[in-house]
């Protein structure tokens, strides 16, 4: 009959079967479950008098079942130590068969995008984690809203408004297990409404262009200038246009003033939709930053917010400002989805923003990404032929190549081999085909300890690759 028992140190379910006797019913239970993976290699067992008290049965019975399954090799006991479930032998591997190994970490990671985890604000998350539980209610462990936490939205909206310039109050805003889930939100919810097409910037984030083509969205390219996304290619049959207004991604220029006020105007005469990925907004060096696009035209914008690079992308906390008509349609996708995002870390996020514990990080994070743009400039661009595009912003620089030297590729493939990750242009094009060829050079992922290695071994790739397979150069209009 099954058994399963709680009052000792350890858990653990067995279907004991005793009609060839409780010794023999112990044994074959037990090496049922080793069999079955069910007591994994290493695995820690109960003690023979916790078991035996449990199943009833006497000490002397569960000892001599462990004993016999010592003997065949499938527990491991010894004297004053706890009984565990011995590794099974391994029989030699084919080298036909050897699994494929796994994805070298990097030694060092200038990918873009990444912030400096070592930095995450662990003991300020911690005191807030234990202010927030000390007064929490039963209902934060219960099921969460769809929509978010209403401390966090409340949070949320005085922040925006005081730091980016968005117009919301908690009622619009919806929290989303991170912005790739947000806009996969938000797509559908538009494609559901009668949506066809949305346009996107071309270089953009290819990753983004995925999810709004499985959300059911035609994606067109929409092209770049000096002055950002050409809105003037905007149509009324556009349904929708994402956008990265304060530091375009990749080629980090923001959208001109003129093109701001004229794709406002688009969504007002044509009832298109603008998506505003306002990624990395917090992070200007030179000046204050640019306010947010929404609040221009906050019935015709969905912004788009994350602590991903701010604070950690492991949070998985992100939000979306909506116009009021959207609001429903996406938390009912979001619904849908995942029920509703982690309630404790948004409790967490909303008590670090009320104490203004989170302006303190961004503003610390700030000075130091200043420092390590500056520094990447100062280096790559004392380099015959490579240049360095965009304003001073954001987590990463395009650096472009000298045209006689070598290609995108063949850089990449140098900077694999010395353990550096980073991305290259081409990919990021609607269609890569003879496009301009560059690198996306993050500066913010590795610690203040590895950044001036990381550079160090960025530069001598940079140097010393013998020119040849030549890519064309980047041009104005991209």
């Amino acid at each position: 009959m099954p058994n399963s028992w709680s009052s000792s140190r350890l858990d653990l379910h067995l279907a004991l079967d005793a009609a060839n006797g409780r010794r023999a019913g112990l044994e074959s239970a037990l090496r049922t479950a080793i069999r079955q993976g069910r007591l994994a290699p290493g695995a820690l067992l109960p003690s023979t008098r916790g078991l035996a008290r449990e199943l009833g049965l006497s000490r002397g019975t569960v000892t001599a079942a462990y004993d016999q399954l010592a003997e065949e090799g499938h527990l491991v006991t010894r004297p004053g130590a706890a009984t565990r479930v011995a590794a099974p032998p391994q029989p030699p591997v084919e080298a036909a068969t050897r699994p494929a190994p796994a994805p070298a970490v990097p030694r060092h990671d200038l990918r873009p995008g990444h912030p400096d985890v070592s930095a995450f604000p662990t003991r300020t998350w911690l005191a807030a984690t234990r202010r927030v539980l000390t007064r929490a209610r039963p209902d934060v462990f219960a099921a969460g809203d769809p929509q978010g936490r209403i401390e966090l939205r409340t949070a949320l909206a005085d922040y925006l408004g005081r730091t980016r310039g968005v117009i919301t109050t908690p009622d619009r805003i919806v929290i989303t297990s991170g912005y790739y889930q947000g806009l996969g939100l938000l797509c559908s919810a538009l494609a559901a409404a009668g949506a066809r097409t949305a346009a996107m910037e071309d270089p953009g984030h290819n990753t983004y262009r995925d999810v709004v083509r499985r959300a059911g969205l035609t994606v067109l390219p929409l092209p770049l200038d000096a002055d950002g996304a050409r809105t003037d290619a905007l149509t009324p049959r556009t349904d929708a246009v994402v956008l990265t207004p304060a530091h375009q991604y990749p080629t980090g220029v923001p959208l001109g003033a003129r093109r701001r006020q004229a794709v406002c105007t688009w969504a007002h005469s044509t009832g298109g939709l603008i998506v505003e990925d306002d990624y990395d907004g917090e992070f200007r060096y030179d000046r204050r930053p640019v306010g947010a696009l929404q609040g221009n035209a906050a019935d015709h914008v969905a912004y788009c917010g994350t602590a991903s690079k701010t604070l950690g992308p492991a949070l998985r906390l992100a939000w979306l400002v909506l116009p009021p008509r959207l609001v429903g349609a996406v938390v009912a996708a979001k619904q849908q989805a995942d029920l509703y995002t982690e309630t404790l870390g948004q409790l967490v996020l909303a008590e670090l923003i009320a104490t203004h514990a989170y302006d303190r990080h961004v503003r610390a994070a700030r000075l130091r990404y200043r420092r390590r743009r500056e520094l990447l400039l100062d280096r790559v661009t004392a380099l015959p032929g490579h240049t360095a595009h965009g304003v001073p912003a954001g987590l990463h620089t395009l650096v472009t190549l000298p045209s006689d030297g070598p290609g995108e590729e063949r850089l990449l493939a140098a900077c694999t081999g010395r353990g550096l990750a980073l991305r290259g242009l081409t990919e990021l094009h609607h269609d890569p085909t003879g496009r301009p060829q560059g690198l996306l050079v993050g500066f913010a992922a590795p610690s203040d300890r590895g950044y001036p290695p990381a550079l160090d071994a960025l530069c001598a790739v940079l140097a010393s690759t013998d020119p040849g397979d030549r890519g064309p150069a980047l041009r104005s209009g991209g």
